[in-house]
């Protein structure tokens, strides 16, 4: 039944709605509830799953999404470049553990590039998380400042010296980026 149905009157002259009464202002008050829970948890009702046909670098995949592979870059974590120390593992460790699988997307944003940033959760357990756990990224605090869970897992792999943390002065990505637009190394 459409919105304009309510409002209409019946072939007696009456409004549908003074037929049915608890019946509309309930499906109103449902109406108001659905429209509140869309605005509170967005991400939620936006939350996807497809198969991973691609893996671009430790950070960002691409996943099949109504059809067409859509990228998406991990939220909250940051992996070495290709061309720095631990890249091409971060990589590998992305690939391994989701390509040809059924990824499950939260997406969290959009990045300047047109990427969907979120949380990506393959077999019930968080890329996000496991890349930061086993010492392939960095927690990228500009964007996840309040995760305390991410922060935790760099401050365990750190103290246990996993992967990047194995090197006595890692490059932070964001770094290495700016210095590479500048032209080379501070």
């Amino acid at each position: 039944m459409s919105f304009r149905a309510l409002e209409e009157p019946c072939l007696g002259g009456t409004p549908h709605s003074a037929r049915t009464g608890k019946a509309v202002g309930l499906t109103r008050i449902a109406i108001y509830l659905g429209s509140a829970v869309l605005l509170a948890f967005p991400a939620f009702v936006l939350a996807w799953s497809g198969k991973v046909v691609a893996v671009h670098d430790g950070d960002t995949i691409s996943v099949m999404h109504f059809g067409r592979a859509e990228k998406v870059r991990l939220f909250g974590v940051d992996c070495p470049e290709k061309d720095q120390d631990f890249g091409t593992r971060a990589r590998e460790f992305n690939a391994d553990f989701t390509f040809g699988k059924v990824a499950h997307v939260l997406p969290v944003d959009r990045d300047k590039y047109a990427r969907t940033v979120a949380w990506v959760a393959v077999e019930g357990k968080s890329l996000n998380k496991e890349l930061v756990r086993a010492g392939l990224a960095w927690w990228y605090r500009r964007h996840a400042e309040d995760n305390l869970e991410l922060m935790a897992l760099e401050v365990e792999a750190r103290k246990n010296k996993f992967g990047l943390w194995s090197q006595p002065n890692p490059v932070p990505p964001w770094r290495f980026r700016r210095d590479q637009q500048r032209g080379g190394f501070d």
